[in-house]
């Protein structure tokens, strides 16, 4: 059911508008029953997606949207937006309840491009960290309570020291059940108490997943006047490409859990209260952080691989196999010119000593040489 479930995503976001397709939900547990259960991390995960990319092989990671994601060795994972309609995203297939999501990234420039880095609930719970590319000195932060887009006063910018889109900075959001708290490197910049958030109706309290990307909120074709201003304007896609990179992932669940599964009523509130937690204690680790914490063999990693590390892989090796061969080349030629060199020497050798020899013996013929000591008698 779980893979029906992330495929259906999958497609569901692949016909969505673009603003919308960053934040979804194939099953919404607030009204319904029976949505799939989630696995939990239930512990710390670092991804060095600077060394190896994000694997998109949907054990962990699943990559949703169009847009081109791929990986770049000096800085790390990149996605990039090439025309109209690109919306390139990864989700994470593991879900924390109160946790804390670090992100080592650099977002993108560009009119009306938005690079993001969040948390979000299959009930719509969400809380961001996004970048507009026309903006150059300043973040946002912002938060949803089950899809309440109406409830004003919920994002807050701040300004940087540095540019986002020219340096990587530490993205940090740390949520628990008392406080969301969003951090800049080392620097709290906000703290959300649920008082604040129509007291408590509006924090987010279910199990959420990691989802990185970007989206064009200035494509005209598929986002509305009001998003495409808010985004910065019209987006020119002759500009382009546009790339956000992600260096590193680290990721914390507050919640020793094997799994998480919503209320077997419908439940409108969307309490943390009510989702049922299995306990690791109890059950063991979810298939998901078994994955990520097993010992992978060669092929595994290869196979975990981003298609351009795998390109720059097989061209290292490629490179490394010319110039041994090269090399072999080369020693092979130095030694056959040594060896002919060698034999030359022997052979003109060997043809003095039979001149010599055959000297030796006409003049032994000749007379010239006497025997018995050089004597003659009278």
């Amino acid at each position: 059911m779980k893979s029906f479930a992330l495929s259906a995503i999958a497609a569901l976001a692949a016909v969505l508008p673009v603003s919308q397709a960053q934040t979804f939900t194939a099953c919404q547990p607030l009204n319904r029953t029976g949505c799939p259960t989630m696995d939990a991390l239930g512990a710390n995960a670092t991804f060095l997606f600077n060394k190896t990319g994000i694997p998109t092989n949907g054990k962990v990671w699943q990559k949703q949207n169009n847009g081109k994601i791929d990986w770049d060795e000096k800085g790390g994972t990149t996605f990039t937006i090439e025309r109209s309609g690109d919306s390139p995203m990864v989700a994470s297939q593991f879900y924390m309840l109160f946790g804390r999501l670090e992100v080592i990234m650099k977002s993108s420039k560009g009119k009306g491009i938005v690079s993001s880095a969040i948390l979000q609930s299959e009930a719509l719970d969400e809380i961001d960290w996004e970048f507009l590319g026309s903006n150059n000195t300043h973040v946002l932060s912002n938060y949803y309570g089950k899809g309440n887009s109406t409830y004003g006063n919920r994002g807050r910018e701040y300004p940087m020291e540095k540019s986002p889109h020219d340096d990587f900075h530490n993205y940090t959001i740390d949520w628990t059940k008392e406080r969301i708290q969003w951090w800049l490197d080392d620097k709290m910049l906000r703290e959300l108490l649920p008082t604040e958030a129509l007291n408590g109706k509006n924090y987010p309290q279910t199990p959420m997943n990691v989802r990185l990307g970007m989206w064009a909120g200035g494509d005209t074709k598929h986002n509305k006047p009001g998003v495409v201003e808010w985004a910065g304007g019209e987006t020119n896609f002759d500009d382009g490409p546009f790339t956000m990179m992600v260096r590193e992932v680290r990721v914390q669940d507050y919640t020793a859990a094997k799994e998480y599964a919503w209320p077997d009523v419908i439940d409108p509130t969307g309490s943390w209260e009510k989702i049922k937690v299995t306990s690791m204690a109890e059950a063991g680790q979810s298939p998901v952080l078994k994955e990520i914490t097993k010992p992978s063999g060669v092929r595994n990693r290869w196979a975990a691989l981003p298609q351009g590390a795998k390109i720059g892989i097989i061209a290292g090796s490629l490179g490394l196999f010319a110039v041994i061969v090269l090399l072999i080349a080369f020693c092979c030629i130095k030694q056959r010119r040594a060896g002919r060199k060698e034999h030359a020497a022997l052979l003109a050798a060997e043809q003095k000593e039979a001149a010599e020899l055959q000297e030796y013996k006409v003049q032994m013929q000749s007379g010239k040489f006497g025997y018995g000591g050089g004597y003659n008698r009278v």
